[in-house]
């Protein structure tokens, strides 16, 4: 090898960037010495090929340096064409790779003779902090070619020398020699390159399937901090009884006068089956995080379900009974596309999570069970979740997670009345009742979890009732009331208050077995509107109890058997206008069986059997088969 000067004149580099291109030289050349065979186009792979000095300079300096540092510098060192006649003439140099090197020799006659050092730390003026830093620590720790002052500086900041580039460029190719080497080394990675190239070209074309694919996914992502992704139901159902049905009410919306002398519900009679029914619902969800541990939420629904089983309901009992949870308009009219849900959630330190929003969906964070899950287990209004506690599915307000430990965790949420099928202003929205007024409730939660098999909850609900317009409380906005009460006489109702305790568990037997349920116990107490008028207590209680079997068939698939009885009647029976029946008490029996065809794609077929209904120990039977199709993307 030879070194030839070129004359240009130019600026003298400052001592700590022109050792930055060296140790960018002396790293292309050790990359090229091992890699050449694989890398056949990089621009390393031969001394005599040409480097970009910003490069070099950027890729010797690591994390400290940035490209705008490295620029600033080069412009001001590199690029003025037109120095001053005082300026020092400073070699550009390039290094052939067909003559031995010269020696040059090794001392300045400007700042005295250069000193060798071993460890970085020795030089006085350079600090960890320095751009230069990572550069110079590669020079002296790893390539032992870098020297210092006698007294024990670098003085990075003044112009170089030419003896001193000289001095410093000579110790730098002598370790190039070294890295050649005559002791075979270059030959058996060359070697090694040869024997693994078919494996190294396969890896080089994944690498380039791969940055393909990302670079795709970055030209259509639909946001850079939103996700989008919805879920499809479409169901098939049917719903026959083996008799007449004898129901309470005009219609499953409205209850019918009482008889003036024994104050009896009105009742109807149901002759005919429905017909068959095939509708779907939609739910899209659009989740954002700005920090990556929050998140904004978003749910917009759509749907056209109206299950047929609601045809032989009580007035105050819709989707009470025989209807899976999905199968539903989503609102308040057939297609319409509303906002289901909308809420931020946030964690306060490594324990407490926060959840506000003028739309919570309430089933998110309480009553959860492993096996009762809507969309892969026991799937009914009934089945899914208890039947009394949740006097709102969506409100406005906040809900606190704290976990005290692995195994414990308490819950407590706040919601006002926002949901999204009720046929008038919410009550959070509307400023004559507003979040403390109109229907809204208190729920807490604990949960323990003593084993990864077994998980218990505790909740405690007290809810706020507000009278329909026609001054009944219950329906859709009335549990623990499952039915319409009024005072007893006919009479309004002002409200009502109400106490709910539920217990729930899901307990994983064996890897194919498990156990679930739920008991509640929920007591309202009616405030009549007549003055003079006192009314009183409805209390009731649920239960429900089930047998899982997960993965039967296929991994991911769960069959579930149910048994619930929804709302059986303690007393206060005479305050119902609507759903107390004759005393009977209604059982469902649920058997229901999801299979996942494909991660984005299952059919969930169910059958369930209804006796007593509506709380009729009279009314015959009735069966509702449904085949439903879930299709997620």
């Amino acid at each position: 090898m030879s070194i030839t000067a070129v004359g240009q004149r130019l600026k003298p580099l400052p001592s700590a960037l022109a050792w930055v291109i060296l140790a960018a030289g002396l790293a292309l050349a050790e990359r090229a010495i091992a890699a050449e065979p694989i890398f056949e186009n990089s621009a390393s792979t031969a001394f005599g090929t040409e480097l970009s000095p910003l490069d070099a300079a950027l890729a010797a300096a690591g994390n400290d340096s940035t490209k705008a540092d490295a620029e600033a510098d080069f412009a001001e060192t590199l690029t003025n064409t037109a120095p001053a006649a005082t300026e020092t003439a400073v070699p550009v140099l390039t290094v052939a790779t067909d003559a031995p090197i010269q020696a040059v020799p090794a001392t300045s006659s400007l700042d005295g003779a250069l000193a060798q050092v071993t460890s970085l730390s020795e030089l006085s003026d350079v600090a960890p902090g320095d751009w230069v830093y990572t550069a110079l620590q590669r020079l002296v720790e790893e390539y032992g070619c870098l020297e210092g002052f006698p007294d024990r500086t670098y003085r990075g900041d003044r112009a170089l020398a030419r003896y001193e580039f000289a001095a410093g460029l000579n110790a730098c190719l002598d370790v190039v020699v070294q890295l050649i080497g005559p002791d075979g080394d270059l030959d058996t990675i060359r070697r090694l390159q040869e024997e693994f190239a078919a494996e190294l070209a396969d890896i080089r074309g994944r690498v380039d399937i791969v940055e393909a694919d990302i670079a795709e996914l970055e030209a259509n992502q639909f946001s850079t901090t939103t996700r989008l992704s919805g879920t499809v139901f479409a169901h098939l159902d049917g719903a026959f009884a083996g008799g007449d049905v004898t129901a309470e009410g005009l219609n499953v919306f409205a209850a019918g006068a009482r008889d003036p002398i024994t104050l009896a519900p009105g009742t109807r009679e149901i002759t005919d089956d429905p017909e068959i029914t095939f509708s779907y619902l939609t739910w899209l969800n659009l989740d954002t995080s700005f920090t990556g541990s929050d998140r904004l939420t978003l749910q917009l629904a759509a749907g056209s379900g109206n299950a047929p089983a609601n045809t032989f309901a009580s007035a105050g009992l819709f989707n009470t009974f025989g209807v899976p949870f999905t199968l539903q308009q989503g609102g308040k009219a057939e297609d319409a596309v509303l906002l289901r849900e909308a809420f931020y959630s946030f964690p306060v330190g490594d324990r407490l999570s926060i959840v506000i929003g003028p739309k919570i969906n309430w089933y998110r964070h309480f009553d959860n069970n492993r096996f009762t899950f809507l969309v892969t287990g026991a799937n009914t209004f009934n089945s899914s979740g208890g039947t009394q506690v949740n006097t709102l599915d969506r409100g406005s307000g906040v809900i606190a997670q704290l976990d005290i430990t692995d195994w414990l965790d308490l819950r407590v949420g706040y919601l006002s009345e926002a949901t999204e099928f009720i046929r008038r202003t919410s009550a959070a929205a509307d400023p004559s009742r507003g979040i403390f007024g109109g229907t809204n409730m208190l729920t807490a939660q604990i949960g323990l979890y003593p084993t990864d098999e077994l998980n218990l909850r505790f909740l405690y609900t007290r809810s706020e009732l507000e009278a329909n317009q026609s001054g009944l409380v219950g329906g859709a906005l009335g549990e623990p009331l499952y039915g319409l009460a009024d005072d007893g006489l006919g009479g309004p109702l002002d409200g009502a208050t109400a106490d709910t305790f539920l217990f729930n568990f899901d307990w994983l037997v064996m890897d194919w077995l498990g156990l679930f349920g739920r008991y509640s116990y929920g007591s309202t107490d009616l405030s009549a509107a007549t003055p003079g008028r006192e009314a009183g207590d409805v209390n009731a209680q649920a239960l429900q109890l089930g047998v899982a079997l997960p993965d039967l068939l296929k991994e991911g698939a769960l069959a579930t058997i149910s048994y619930v009885r929804p709302f059986a009647l303690l007393d206060g029976r005479r305050f119902l206008v609507s759903g107390g029946g004759d005393g009977g008490v209604q059982e469902e029996l649920e058997i229901s069986y999801r299979y996942p065809v494909t991660q984005n794609f299952a059919i969930v077929p169910s059958f369930y059997l209804i006796r007593n209904v509506n709380n009729f120990s009279d009314n015959p039977d009735i069966f509702v088969f449904n085949l439903q199709t879930q299709l997620f993307f």
